[in-house]
């Protein structure tokens, strides 16, 4: 049996101030934890991935709302062509450890997710938002 789960993507100080629609994830199951939440997205875009580039469709066409979107935060771009397909034990740790060391932050609704072994009990309606921290380098004077 199948569970849906509803999904916006944020890039601090990258999007506009209007609100970004929730976008549908079909999972097989339904997560036991925030851990296998993440498991189960990563493992889902390294699928996707892997087959687009197997059927050479990796630089996929851009909408006009997603050059629009691109163009607000400053670049347009497919990604990144070719290379080799992606590792999916290797992705799913680095989505792990991404999390652990706050390089992005999971809302269920408005409550913020902090741990990985947290039980999976929302609602079946809720809207998890993923919000990836723009990090700062270089001198700060």
């Amino acid at each position: 049996m199948s569970y849906t789960i509803y999904a916006r993507m944020k890039k601090v100080g990258k999007q506009k101030k209007e609100e970004l629609e929730p976008v549908p994830f079909e999972l097989e199951k339904k997560p036991d934890t925030v851990k296998d939440l993440i498991t189960a997205l990563v493992e889902m875009g390294v699928r996707d991935y892997n087959e687009r580039k197997e059927k050479g469709q990796i630089i996929q066409y851009l909408t006009k709302e997603e050059i629009a979107n691109q163009a607000g935060a400053g670049k347009i771009s497919f990604g990144t062509p070719g290379g080799n397909d992606a590792d999916l034990e290797q992705a799913v740790e680095n989505g792990i450890q991404c999390f652990e060391d706050g390089i992005y932050r999971i809302f269920a609704g408005k409550e913020e997710v902090t741990s990985l072994e947290q039980k999976f009990s929302w609602p079946e309606d809720t809207v998890f938002t993923f919000i990836r921290l723009a990090m700062l380098s270089g001198r700060l004077w």
